[in-house]
């Protein structure tokens, strides 16, 4: 896996950065382990003023990823889909997902887009659910958005400044969103009920 990793960090020194980034976004979001978020850092802070162009093509690849898993769900959930469900260890709560997808439907895909969830099994378990997908789709263009434009605005104003605070408290960072994202929906839940 380190070197998987290394070599997709490799790319932000070629040409070929900003296409590696699109595609690792694409393959990440439904079924690839690597998460884009180090080559757009990297690619970012080589070239902070593009750091929002590179949080862009992030960002669309990643939903476009996002609507392969939910194809990958929706077409495919037992030759493909479970296999890739099951490899990130989440078989086991496949049933956890359904409910908490029949409970918040977008919710989930919004949290699952900010936080280090493993992306690829809410996109394919969305597929999966017939959760709907215009809905499925906007929540992944906020929760995608959200994370990898909070990335390219703070490299394109901190510059290699911020490398060490986004290695260091990212994770927490994102969890802390999505905590505060369900907070949200239950406090609205309970003020409209």
């Amino acid at each position: 896996m380190g070197r998987l990793y290394w070599w997709v960090l490799s790319w932000a020194h070629t040409p070929y950065g900003a296409p590696a980034l699109f595609i690792l976004a694409v393959v990440e979001s439904s079924f690839f382990p690597i998460p884009p978020d180090p080559l757009l850092l990297a690619l970012g802070i080589s070239r902070p003023k593009r750091a929002l162009w590179y949080a862009t093509l992030t960002t669309a690849g990643s939903v476009l990823g996002g609507a392969l898993g939910y194809a990958i769900g929706y077409f495919f959930i037992e030759t493909i889909g479970m296999p890739i469900i099951e490899f990130y260890g989440a078989g086991a709560k496949y049933a956890q997902i359904q409910a908490l997808y029949g409970e918040w439907s977008a919710a989930v895909v919004l949290v699952a887009g900010v936080s280090p969830i493993p992306y690829k099994v809410i996109t394919i378990a969305g597929g999966a659910f017939k959760i709907g997908f215009a809905t499925f789709i906007l929540a992944s263009v906020v929760g995608r958005g959200v994370r990898f434009y909070t990335e390219g605005a703070l490299v394109y104003w901190y510059g290699e400044a911020i490398r060490d605070f986004v290695d260091r408290y990212m994770i927490a960072l994102s969890w802390l969103f999505a905590i505060l994202l369900v907070g949200g929906f239950v406090a609205l839940r309970y003020l409209l009920a």
